[in-house]
């Protein structure tokens, strides 16, 4: 029901920004809790962040408090990843995912996930 696609990934040195964009088409998009994930190679799944589907409650993992932002534009079908401070160890791919509550995005098989996209960030 919905498809995301998540863009904006690339090659950046430490302390620079990137800001990771994610489509979404369906027609319940608005309805759906969003969040943001990475995998670093050999590393497991970590949580990045999260926003309600009204955008008005975030939640960000330990490690990116304070340097990473989300945000979502419900009219334009969009939620957003802005990354501050880059550090090498933000290196991964980063997946966006959605679900119907902000729970279910932590149950793989209950969420929605993009292809992903890669963000390299050099020393």
């Amino acid at each position: 029901q919905v498809q995301l696609e998540e863009s904006g990934g690339g090659l950046v040195q430490a302390g620079g920004s990137l800001r990771l964009s994610c489509a979404a088409s369906g027609r319940t998009f608005s309805n759906h809790a969003m969040g943001w994930f990475r995998q670093a190679p050999g590393k497991e799944r970590e949580f990045v962040g999260s926003i309600s589907w009204s955008g008005g409650s975030t939640k960000y993992g330990d490690s990116v408090k304070g340097r990473f932002t989300i945000s979502r534009d419900n009219a334009k079908n969009t939620v957003s990843l802005q990354m501050n401070s880059l550090k090498p160890e933000d290196t991964a791919v980063y997946y966006c995912a959605a679900a119907a509550t902000p729970y279910l995005l932590f149950v793989s098989s209950s969420a929605w996930w993009g292809q992903g996209t890669q963000v390299t960030v050099s020393s």
